[in-house]
């Protein structure tokens, strides 16, 4: 089983955003949802925006994340998850942490 760890992101007044660079050239905006660790490594989850800064569909993207200790005024590095099973559960600590979003809004 899975150790798995939710962090969510700082309350602030404005979401966090990061601007992603992609292959083709182009950069997409993306609101950061969570970083969460799980088997002791972390990943950041991003809500891709349009133009318009919103997101119709709901799709996120998951990236494994890192920072360097050293220096706290580098970039974080992102990484492809390439393994299933790693994937797997990251997206099962992403929806622990919807469920506990959607309980923390009933109350």
């Amino acid at each position: 089983m899975s150790k798995k760890e939710i962090v969510t992101a700082p309350d602030y007044e404005e979401e966090m955003t990061v601007s992603l660079e992609m292959e083709d050239g182009s950069s997409v905006d993306c609101a950061v949802i969570t970083i969460l660790t799980v088997d002791e490594k972390d990943y950041i989850v991003l809500l891709p925006l349009d133009e318009c800064g919103e997101n119709e569909d709901g799709e996120v993207w998951i990236y494994g994340y890192s920072e360097d200790e050293n220096d706290p005024n580098a970039e974080p590095v992102l990484r492809y998850i390439e393994d299933d099973q790693e994937y797997e559960a990251v997206s099962d600590a992403f929806d622990e942490y919807l469920d506990n979003a959607e309980f923390d809004e009933l109350l």
